[in-house]
């Protein structure tokens, strides 16, 4: 009798190969994403080390670091860098606050709670362009706006929010518009919370102030802190509404970073002083991620 001797491959070389094959599916995919990444970067770097403005063909040639010192020695972009961070801390202030508030308010039972949950959600839906538009011309305006006609109502002299208080005026915009995204996200982390624990909590003589501070919000923890890592990667390039309402004035009051990029790329022509800033931005951002996604991590181990 013949014996038939069958051949297995063995496991490591099994595993090897479904890897090399994974890789070679997925390498059209990685290539393209690098090409649609890398391209657009190297070519901001190159034009940043440019002399290169759009209305002047006569200023050209290599510029070295000359358009990053004037940048960085430029008043209007250290105060379009505080004015960024203020924006973001403001915004971040306000609707994890106000989400946090929401999202436990939400969890009760009250009459209408479906609709009420609906009609906080649904600003989040609104384009940008468009929620500013609403805001400068439905609420804010200083003649006929919603505001205007409160405030005349009581007695009061109608304010011009976007003249006088511009930073202000924008932050709130963009809080009312990630408003609801925190309130989301927050609400399903309140919503997974056992009920047998805050009702255990209760029976032991714990008040809603109590149970807020001990149970809850510990609880709440690591959704906060991905609320917080998504809002601020956001906010740093928060754009329309400025466009639409402020212009980035009066003089550079609600200029942020990405709109003094614009301003120098679309306004003043200057593509090699523009392509710096974007650079310096790109650098921002990352050291920025840098720190929120180590923070989300330690969350999510813990």
């Amino acid at each position: 009798m013949q014996a038939v001797v069958e051949h297995n491959p063995t496991p490591g070389a099994s595993a090897q190969k479904g890897k090399g094959a994974g890789f070679l599916l997925l390498s059209p995919a990685v290539l393209i994403l690098l090409v649609w990444s890398l391209v657009p970067l190297g070519m901001t770097l190159w034009y940043s080390l440019l002399n290169y403005n759009l209305v002047d063909p006569t200023l050209h040639g290599f510029a070295g670091f000359s358009n990053y010192w004037y940048l960085l020695t430029d008043p209007d972009f250290l105060h379009s860098l505080l004015n960024t961070f203020i924006l973001v801390a403001g915004v971040l202030v306000i609707s994890v606050g106000g989400g946090t508030l929401l999202a436990v308010l939400y969890d009760q039972e009250f009459f209408g709670r479906g609709i009420a949950r609906v009609l906080v959600i649904s600003p989040f839906f609104i384009m940008p362009t468009v929620s500013a538009l609403l805001w400068k011309n439905l609420m804010l305006h200083p003649i006929y706006g919603v505001y205007s006609a409160m405030m005349r109502a009581v007695g009061l002299t109608p304010i011009d929010w976007l003249a006088k208080f511009p930073l202000l005026t924008v932050m709130m915009i963009v809080a009312w518009e990630w408003l609801p995204f925190a309130v989301l996200i927050l609400l399903t982390a309140v919503q997974s919370l056992d009920s047998e624990q805050k009702e255990a909590a209760r029976m032991d003589g714990a008040g809603p102030i109590a149970r807020f501070r001990h149970i809850i919000l510990p609880h709440l923890g690591r959704a906060i802190s991905v609320v917080v890592m998504i809002e601020t990667i956001y906010l740093l390039t928060v754009f329309a509404e400025i466009s639409v309402t402020t212009a980035g004035g009066p003089g550079v009051a609600s200029t942020n970073l990405a709109y003094l990029i614009y301003s120098r790329a679309l306004l003043q022509f200057d593509v090699g002083g523009a392509s710096a800033g974007g650079i310096i931005a790109i650098i921002i951002a990352n050291i920025v991620a840098v720190f929120l996604v180590r923070s989300v991590a330690r969350n999510l181990e813990v």
